[in-house]
């Protein structure tokens, strides 16, 4: 399913419909440009975690694209990428998994899975020795809006023991980490691959392939992030520390691949004497992730005919339209002081676990995405 676009962009479809429940307007050719990028520039296999946004049209519009494999983390995420893809692989790197997950993994044919615990290898003991089994390795890395390590992933010495037992039981042996969500520097993997290498040396074990996770931050402030630099960054730490047995590389963007394709629009509910504004969606819709990362900068206001307003930036409280009292922006938003009850503030860079996480408390929601033709 390619998307046709169907308004020029959200300022149109805004002037025509004044919608009244927070949306996402979709650029296909964004998504796509972006996976293209991803597959250009990385050195090895280029996977989309399907949690970022598990869409139907954002599977589809990869597919289309070229992205032909797909981290899934339930056996949901695995019939969804299978409706749009029959032939997709499967990377299952959730590294907690019930036995009923495990039969549904075998019954669908996933290709690769991660573990963190003996435990956790015992309950794959159903699939096919050739299944690519990778040890999930974790570090007190910096550089990231917020550290993965603390729910998944060993330290070294016991990611070296369990890779020595990935390898004895017949599976094929890998090693993964992930840098954390929003990481921009390079260096963290850095710092990964070259403990991922004294892993593989202590086990005594050549692993088939390094998963450098994702992490790959995508651009909610400031300047864009530098995708190429980190691409180099991994290429030419594995050779330099793996050397003549580098492993084949898979990385799993999720948040860096579906951002960009998305804008949020809201509509402001009400206006204060205080200056605070109350929007049609907040931190139990797609504005979830603004209480642990922040709103980002990439904001903008337009007049109900679509057209923006210019008025200097005024630092405004955001609540959202729940009956909850913490339902508001952990922190104030710059906004144009001649704003108006009735206008939309846009977020850009939304197409990120805005949908994933949103809820329908109280009643609101996102309604239904829209396809654009551009974004601006």
């Amino acid at each position: 399913m390619r998307e046709t676009p169907n308004w020029p962009d959200p300022a149109a479809h805004i002037a025509r419909h004044h919608p009244d429940t927070a949306l996402l307007y979709f650029c296909p050719s964004v998504l796509q440009a972006t996976a293209r990028r991803f597959r250009a520039g990385f050195p090895g296999l280029v996977t989309y975690a399907v949690k970022a946004n598990p869409g139907e049209e954002v599977l589809a519009n990869l597919v289309a694209a070229g992205v032909r494999a797909f981290d899934v983390a339930s056996p949901r995420e695995m019939y969804a990428v299978r409706a749009v893809c029959p032939d997709a692989v499967l990377h299952y790197n959730n590294p907690v998994r019930s036995p009923q997950e495990v039969a549904v993994a075998r019954a669908l044919g996933v290709a690769s899975c991660s573990v963190d615990c003996r435990r956790e290898l015992d309950k794959l003991s159903p699939l096919p020795r050739e299944t690519e089994v990778s040890v999930r390795l974790a570090l007190p890395v910096t550089g990231a809006a917020y550290d993965f390590g603390e729910k998944f992933g060993v330290g070294p010495e016991r990611a070296a023991a369990l890779l020595r037992e990935v390898a004895v039981r017949g599976f094929v042996p890998a090693l993964t980490f992930h840098p954390g969500t929003q990481c921009a520097d390079p260096a963290a993997w850095g710092v990964y691959i070259a403990a991922a290498a004294r892993v593989a040396r202590a086990a005594g074990v050549t692993v088939a392939r390094l998963n450098v996770g994702g992490g790959f931050a995508a651009h909610r402030c400031g300047p864009a992030p530098d995708l190429e630099a980190i691409f180099d960054h991994i290429a030419a730490q594995t050779a330099r520390h793996f050397g003549d047995a580098a492993p084949r590389l898979v990385c799993e963007p999720g948040r860096a691949m579906a951002a960009e394709a998305f804008t949020l629009a809201t509509r402001v509910k009400a206006l204060r004497e205080t200056g605070a504004i109350f929007l049609n969606d907040g931190i139990y819709g797609a504005l979830t992730e603004a209480r642990d990362i922040g709103a980002g900068d990439r904001i903008r206001v337009l007049r109900p005919d679509g057209h923006p307003r210019h008025g200097a930036p005024v630092d405004r409280t955001v609540f959202g339209p729940t009956c909850d009292s913490i339902d508001r922006l952990p922190d104030p938003l710059p906004l144009p002081s001649d704003m108006a009850e009735g206008d939309f503030v846009l977020f850009d860079g939304m197409g990120a676990y805005s949908r994933s996480l949103t809820t329908r408390f109280n009643g609101y929601g996102l309604g239904e995405s829209v396809t654009v033709a551009a974004l601006d």
